[in-house]
């Protein structure tokens, strides 16, 4: 069983390099957004290539709707590009090369013993790297589609959004408080 992948607990905010060799912070990636981290199998998994691919159309709308999308391979940085670029994906994909995020989540596929593969998982994180939600992926149909996903997005954001629905009177009382206090928030 995977360790600290609990809704509710916060997940370690791990330093990993993106294909290029470049150290990106998942708090960094995330920022004030919610975020869909994909802990993928590996490069060498078909399965993970084809759920990779329809993840592109859920990236068009993650990317106007406030939401990061950033998958994470337990692979050298040369395979980590050649599956993004493979996909066609263009969202931020991490190298796992140390296998610090398997070992710290106790996520490695033991029945795998060609590759250091991952049990995929895919988790919906609030902001601030909290789990809202954890799917685990070993068979394929364990994956969220976008479509779930974007149910389980709508579903977060009414909990941790009080202007998800602006027509009502608590939403726009406080758009008027901050229009008083000169602290308009960001146009949605």
């Amino acid at each position: 069983m995977s360790k600290g992948l609990i809704p509710g607990e916060t997940l370690p905010d791990f330093e990993l390099q993106d294909e290029n060799g470049d150290l990106h912070r998942l708090s960094e990636l995330q920022g004030e957004d919610a975020m869909v981290l994909m802990l993928g199998r590996g490069e060498h998994c078909p399965r993970e290539r084809q759920h990779q691919r329809e993840m592109l159309r859920f990236y068009e709308w993650a990317s106007v709707a406030f939401t990061q999308l950033v998958t994470v391979l337990p692979n050298d940085l040369h395979d980590v590009f050649r599956l993004k670029i493979s996909t066609g994906a263009h969202w931020t994909y991490l190298a796992d090369t140390d296998l610090e995020v398997q070992s710290a989540l106790d996520i490695r596929e033991y029945t795998d013993p060609k590759h250091p593969a991952n049990v995929p998982h895919t988790l919906l994180l609030a902001p601030g790297l909290v789990i809202d939600k954890v799917y685990v992926g070993y068979w394929f149909w364990g994956r969220p589609s976008p479509y779930r996903l974007w149910e389980d997005l709508g579903d977060l954001f009414r909990r941790i959004k009080p202007d998800f629905d602006p027509t009502t009177a608590e939403a726009k009382a406080a758009w008027e408080e901050a229009k008083r206090n000169g602290a308009v928030p960001a146009h949605r």
